[in-house]
């Protein structure tokens, strides 16, 4: 076996000189957030593993996430004249939501209290976000349903793809600038999210039919506060750091092609993606949302946490993700119309994209630690 496949030689030497930069200034999160999280985790063992916290955190998603999936699995469940999904289960959503949430917030904390911090474990903490903003629209989604009072499929297509270019432009700020500025927009929504799961269960869903004023519904607000925040808090700031450090000199790629390389293939994912939505023969978002939204938050997590690897360990970031390519092989081959069945295919070709990501996510912990080992073992014989 290669002593290292899926993490460069220079990456990993990149690894051991990492320190962890980032700037929180969220008031909510400095005030309120914060002082919380340092009470809770003075409760947690100290044998307690930092990652293991992370990756907790990360299955009250996927539990959120198929438990809804059951109940409203064509987002249908919160329309007029269909079943509704027990309140009982939107309670369940807000408690897993907001432990998921806390859970992301002390499981740094833990690692500094047991002084078990290493750059693996803040790979595995934001390789995991990246792939937690899917989780969070699509469960969300059953709030408001696809009916005549919700939100189109296609639409909350677009706003998925708007949450997820908000959470790669942090990582791209850091890749330019060395330094991960938080964004505003994750503690204020997280909260409000866990709030708005346990309100439905007490009003029902019916209450989100009502105008809020005149002819504008609950869910032109969702949609407004997600686009809006995306564009007037997020990306404004995304590029006054970039651009600050640009003036200060200590922006750590100069070429504007180099600093713009880590969105060629979040780009080139959402132009085949969309070219499938848009020229599909059967209307395949429309017959299979769900798994749509999964596949493509799944390539997008993977596309991602290469970026990841790339800021913390101080290299390059490779234009082209592999993943894309067979990618593009299979939209050509569901808009000629040549496949027998487009829903099989979007089927199998997301459950080869969520084993390839898992299998990219091992296979980058396998070789740091192989590596770790190795060079371990080399110190003790010297």
């Amino acid at each position: 076996m290669a002593l290292y496949e899926y993490v460069t030689k220079e990456q990993l030497a990149g690894f051991d000189k990492y320190k962890y930069s980032a700037v929180d200034s969220n008031p909510l999160s400095v005030y309120v957030m914060h002082p919380f999280w340092n009470l809770v985790v003075k409760f947690l063992p100290t044998w307690l593993a930092p990652n293991l916290i992370t990756f907790t955190g990360f299955m009250f998603l996927v539990w959120n996430f198929l438990m809804l999936a059951f109940y409203d699995f064509d987002f249908t469940a919160s329309s007029v004249g269909h079943e509704h999904v027990p309140s009982w289960v939107w309670v369940s959503a807000g408690i897993f939501n907001f432990l998921a949430y806390t859970l992301d917030g002390v499981d740094g904390k833990q690692a500094r209290r047991t002084n078990s911090s290493t750059p693996l474990g803040e790979l595995f903490d934001h390789g995991l976000d990246s792939w937690a903003c899917f989780f969070f629209v699509a469960t969300v989604y059953s709030i408001f349903g696809r009916g005549e009072s919700g939100v189109g499929v296609a639409t909350l297509y677009y706003i998925l793809w708007v949450v997820l270019f908000s959470f790669i432009l942090s990582h791209w700020e850091k890749y330019n600038t060395g330094i991960l500025f938080l964004p505003w927009g994750y503690d204020i929504s997280q909260v409000t999210i866990s709030v708005v799961y346990v309100v439905t269960a007490v009003v029902g869903v019916e209450t989100w039919y009502q105008p809020i004023l005149w002819h504008f519904l609950y869910r032109d607000l969702f949609t407004f506060m997600i686009i809006a925040c995306s564009f007037t808090v997020t990306l404004p700031m995304s590029l006054y750091n970039v651009l600050k450090a640009h003036r200060g000199n200590t922006l750590k790629h100069s070429s504007l092609y180099e600093a713009f390389l880590p969105f060629f293939s979040p780009v080139l994912l959402f132009i085949l993606s969309t070219l499938w939505v848009v020229f599909s023969p059967t209307g395949i978002l429309e017959q299979q949302p769900r798994i749509f939204y999964l596949m493509v938050g799944t390539a997008f997590a993977n596309v991602t946490c290469k970026l990841i690897v790339c800021q913390m360990s101080n290299t390059r970031c490779q234009a082209l993700s592999w993943l894309l390519v067979p990618m593009a092989g299979v939209v050509v081959l569901a808009l000629s119309g040549v496949a027998i069945s487009e829903t099989l295919l979007l089927y199998l070709w997301t459950t080869f994209v969520i084993l390839a990501h898992i299998h990219y996510g091992v296979s980058v912990v396998r070789d740091k630690i192989y590596i770790f080992n190795y060079s371990c073992s080399i110190t003790t014989q010297l």
